[in-house]
């Protein structure tokens, strides 16, 4: 079951690989629709996608001998540029 305390041991074990990404208001669109509106711009990611945090938090905690074999992705793109990675 996924819980907060899950969710604090896979940022800090990503906090080296993966950048943090700010939020960024967008002072246009906040205007244009009335509400304050912020962008997560996960495209500053090394690999161009938050998909880089699901691929390596799973990597991280296998056991070295389970991958030494490689990894399979069923991807071609941002899933399989975070295996990648």
């Amino acid at each position: 079951m996924l819980s907060y305390s899950l969710i604090q041991e896979a940022a800090n074990r990503l906090k080296k690989w993966v950048r943090r990404t700010e939020l960024i208001p967008s002072h246009h669109f906040s205007e244009m629709l009335g509400v304050p509106i912020l962008f997560k711009c996960e495209n500053l990611q090394r690999t161009g996608a938050f998909k880089i945090r699901g691929a390596l938090n799973f990597m991280t905690v296998q056991k070295r001998e389970d991958l030494a074999n490689g990894v399979i992705t069923a991807s071609a793109g941002n899933h399989a540029q975070g295996v990648a990675f």
